[in-house]
């Protein structure tokens, strides 16, 4: 197997063709590009990822890379796959929900994120927790200084302070979500065909960085 370093332009060029043509007929016609341009460098680029993340953090990290096929189970869109590559990237800790990393590539841009999408209901009451003290400011100056430097940023889960705080609590912002997560796009998808792809999507990470330490370290 060859060593990854950066996706091709035919990767791209799959994901852009397949959401033109969604449909299974269409996917058996073209899985060998499928399979040599997408599926195995996605797995390179998961191992390098989860081994360049664990330097970056000095944590040992797990991919998971998301299945191409959807669950059109209980959805109105029935096209059978994703037009793009999903990958998570969760630190080895003792906490129920760690912040993670992500990786998402469509035919329109490169979306690289951090946080926690949304707490189960023990790391929820942690989180509200911690929220109600001096991390609970933290977030909010954070939220504002990365919305400043054009990233995106979660908004607010809640309309009200949940039950149990005061209604007009100083962090009500903070006690408001179920989560927190950070986003930088690339616009150009093509940041992924350029070498050293690895060592690049790391040092756009770096901008996320300060979700990480926070919600790692939530006491």
């Amino acid at each position: 197997m060859p060593r990854f370093d950066h996706f091709s332009k035919e990767a791209l060029g799959f994901l852009t063709d397949l959401k033109s043509n969604n449909t299974r007929d269409w996917f058996n016609q073209h899985r060998k590009t499928y399979e040599v341009e997408v599926r195995e460098p996605t797995k390179g680029f998961a191992r390098h990822m989860s081994d360049a993340l664990g330097q970056f953090t000095g944590r040992r990290h797990d991919a998971k890379i998301y299945r191409i096929n959807r669950d059109i189970r209980f959805s109105k869109d029935k096209t059978p796959y994703n037009a793009h590559i999903r990958i998570s990237f969760a630190p080895q800790s003792d906490q129920v929900s760690p912040p993670m990393w992500f990786f998402g590539l469509s035919p329109e841009k490169l979306s690289l994120g951090c946080g926690v999408f949304q707490y189960d209901k023990e790391g929820l009451t942690r989180f509200r927790a911690a929220m109600a003290g001096p991390q609970g400011a933290a977030l909010i100056r954070l939220a504002e200084e990365m919305e400043a430097q054009g990233l995106r940023v979660s908004t607010p889960d809640l309309k009200r302070v949940p039950a149990g705080f005061d209604s007009a609590h100083p962090h009500g912002e903070a006690l408001r979500r179920k989560g927190f997560s950070g986003w930088k796009d690339i616009e150009d998808p093509g940041f992924v065909t350029i070498p050293d792809l690895t060592s690049r999507t790391v040092q756009q990470m770096q901008s996320l960085r300060p979700i990480y330490d926070l919600l790692l370290d939530l006491s």
